[in-house]
């Protein structure tokens, strides 16, 4: 049965009165309803989020927060395979550097691709990039630096099985509501860069809930 929140999507509603709605919820249903969302319904609402405010990377990790805190985004990706699997949480962390750089990493039920690794930041000095979102979730790249302890060993993603996943991916991250972002994947190779058609919701936990 369809759900209030993938009712406004598929209707006439603003990414405003969608913001609205989300952030009116309590974090359990927010996170239920934002997490339920089927590939037409995040589709559709990745191309009304082009009208929400630019994202920035306190979207992910918020402005106070100690550097290296992990900030969990429980997650629901489109790729065509088993409900269960398309189950994961990003995790972040603001970079202990001063570059304003977040790490993080994909913590999924498909455990034999994880951890898959990136670094994120804000598109604004890549004039193209800052069309499809404001965050750019960069597997190209992964830490240089300390990660929060206790996270998976870093790997490069050309690594293993997680090449057939991440490797020369990234995900351009629009803003929904103050908690949920919606993403969209790209490939760059020797086809050129392209974007991909596969979304995934993602819906903040607040720290007090990660701690």
């Amino acid at each position: 049965m369809p759900t209030e929140l993938s009712s406004l999507i598929r209707g006439e509603a603003s990414i405003a009165d969608i913001a609205a709605y989300l952030d009116g919820l309590d974090a359990a249903p927010r996170a239920a309803e934002a997490n339920a969302l089927a590939r037409a319904e995040q589709a559709r609402l990745f191309d009304k989020a082009a009208d929400a405010p630019p994202i920035g990377v306190e979207h992910f990790v918020p402005r106070g927060l100690p550097d290296l805190t992990p900030v969990h985004h429980p997650g629901r990706n489109t790729i065509m395979t088993l409900p269960y699997f398309q189950r994961f949480e990003k995790r972040f962390a603001r970079a202990a550097d001063g570059s304003g750089r977040l790490f993080g990493y994909n913590a999924s039920n498909a455990w034999f691709v994880t951890p898959g690794y990136f670094v994120a930041y804000e598109t604004r000095e890549h004039a193209s990039w800052a069309e499809r979102g404001g965050v750019v979730v960069d597997y190209h790249q992964v830490p240089d630096a300390d990660v929060p302890a206790g996270w998976p060993r870093v790997v490069d993603n050309g690594k293993g099985l997680q090449r057939l996943v991440y490797h020369l991916t990234r995900d351009f991250m629009r803003q929904v509501s103050r908690h949920v972002s919606i993403g969209r994947a790209s490939r760059e190779d020797e086809r050129g860069d392209r974007l991909l058609d596969y979304w995934f919701t993602l819906c903040r936990q607040d720290r007090s809930a990660t701690a």
